[in-house]
């Protein structure tokens, strides 16, 4: 190695605190025992080893920032170490150090993955700052990742919910976000398709830049395509300027396509070539311009079955689903519902200045009990109804749907056939709808009963003594 003096600061010693490790691995003893010495009075903790096999163990069994890398060593060569740490799980940093200095092998070993390349002998302030840039990178990357796991954490919170159902979506949605692959939701209206859409845009490389959200089924086909595509000057009656479309908008970012499935047949194509090469057009234009977007898609049907249809092309539905995501409906995650609306209480509490009314149990249960089609956005809605309509009053009502209260009545009545149920407890089931349904009030409930108040009173405490219901009359 040859010894020259490092410029001011380059080679400064290391706080001992940090220590990175540096792995060396070199064949030669003589080179070893001056990298060793080097680095060690620069107060890195250092390996050596003396062959391709014992890198790659050392590699397996131990994390490393940097490793100093001989091209050419017994057992492995440097190039297959290289090829071999591609495909685990580590985040050191190489640096190839090697007497052959043809440009074929430097492309080789940058290609694999390798930080830089020096020739030797080595020239310690060549070295070392080398060695610095690629330490600065290592953490660099380590705290990326550590944000983006921060990040991850914040963004479940958005995702109300502690149910199977969601923890399994969310994984999905950490496994793809630093991807750059196309997205498809699908999932039933009202259950959070944007919300995932932002989720994975957040977490993904592209987060900095914009997330551009398009309501498909909103948008007339003309329009959708000017929207989308952009146009020039003249190229339809109140085109006044060149405009750049959402495509375009989005460069760098994420396009998310909402409703995917209301896009008609001639603009399926021209989405599909967009995919396909990578260029987008403007209306009116004949030039192409390259652009580089993540798409999202989202749909509250099958594409599947529209595919079969004959309503969607196939060769856009494999481009579009190459990783899916199914967003759950509430009536899968019913355990969230206390989750959901505990939030909504308290959001639209504050926002509106009020102290919410409490849901009781029996409210909580039929809540629960209820399907929901309008999923997440309908448990949103009742609950800011509901501030409304019972603001002042100690608790709120829940009141369905005359049709989904019938329906869910005669389920209940099929349920009771279907499980062998006890007449007492169809009973049961029927007095506290009842009940339900006046909101509370015992007088009332007697009457369309048809028991006296003394005799509902009574069947009131035994439920609540045999614990079906937990809230005082």
């Amino acid at each position: 190695m040859t010894e020259e003096r490092a410029a001011p600061g380059d080679a400064a010693v290391l706080d001992r605190e940090a220590e990175p490790r540096i792995l060396v691995a070199e064949d030669d003893a003589d080179a070893r025992g001056l990298l060793a010495t080097l680095l060690d009075s620069r107060g890195y903790r250092i390996d050596v080893v003396e062959d391709g096999a014992a890198a790659i163990k050392k590699l397996t069994d131990e994390v490393y920032d940097v490793v100093l890398l001989d091209l050419y060593m017994p057992g492995r060569t440097g190039l297959e170490i290289l090829a071999h740490a591609a495909g685990q799980e580590t985040d050191a940093e190489f640096i190839v150090m090697t007497g052959d200095d043809t440009v074929s092998t430097a492309v080789e070993a940058m290609r694999l993955g390798a930080f830089d390349y020096v020739t030797k002998p080595l020239q310690t302030e060549r070295l070392l700052v080398s060695l610095s840039r690629a330490l600065e990178k290592t953490q660099l990357q380590r705290e990326v990742a550590h944000l983006r796991r921060q990040r991850g954490s914040e963004l479940r919170t958005k995702f109300i919910g502690q149910s199977p159902a969601i923890e399994r979506m969310f994984d999905l949605i950490e496994r793809v976000a630093p991807m750059s692959a196309t997205v498809l939701i699908t999932g039933e209206t009202g259950t959070g398709k944007e919300l995932t859409a932002r989720a994975i845009h957040e977490l993904s490389p592209r987060r900095d830049r914009r997330f551009v959200p398009v309501q498909c089924s909103a948008l007339s086909p003309t329009l959708l395509e000017s929207e989308l595509f952009g146009h020039v000057k003249g190229s339809f009656t109140g085109a006044v300027a060149n405009r750049r479309g959402l495509f375009e908008e989005s460069a760098g970012g994420t396009l998310f396509l909402d409703e995917i499935a209301t896009i008609p047949a001639e603009m399926q194509v021209k989405i599909l070539r967009v995919l396909q090469e990578r260029t987008v057009q403007r209306v009116g234009s004949s030039q192409a311009a390259a652009v580089n977007f993540r798409l999202i898609g989202a749909t509250n049907v099958d594409l599947g079955q529209q595919v079969g249809a004959g309503r969607f092309r196939e060769d856009l539905y494999y481009r579009l689903n190459v990783f899916p995501i199914r967003v759950p409906p509430l009536r899968e995650r019913r355990g969230d519902i206390p989750l959901l609306a505990a939030h909504f209480r308290g959001r639209f509490g504050r926002e509106n200045r009020v102290t919410p009314p409490e849901i009781t149990p029996e409210t909580m249960n039929r809540m629960m009990e209820y399907d929901w089609p309008g999923n997440v956005r309908e448990l949103e809605n009742f609950i800011e109804r509901a501030l409304i309509m019972y603001s002042g009053d100690t608790s709120i009502r829940f009141d369905p749907p005359e049709a989904v209260r019938e329906s869910t009545e005669q389920r209940t009545i099929e349920r009771a056939v279907d499980e062998g149920w006890e007449l007492e407890r169809l009973e049961r089931e029927y007095i506290l709808s009842v009940l339900e349904r006046t909101g509370g009030h015992h007088g009332r409930a007697a009457d369309m009963l048809g028991i006296a108040r003394r005799t509902l009173h009574r069947k009131l405490k035994k439920y609540r003594e045999e614990g079906f219901m937990l809230a005082k009359e």
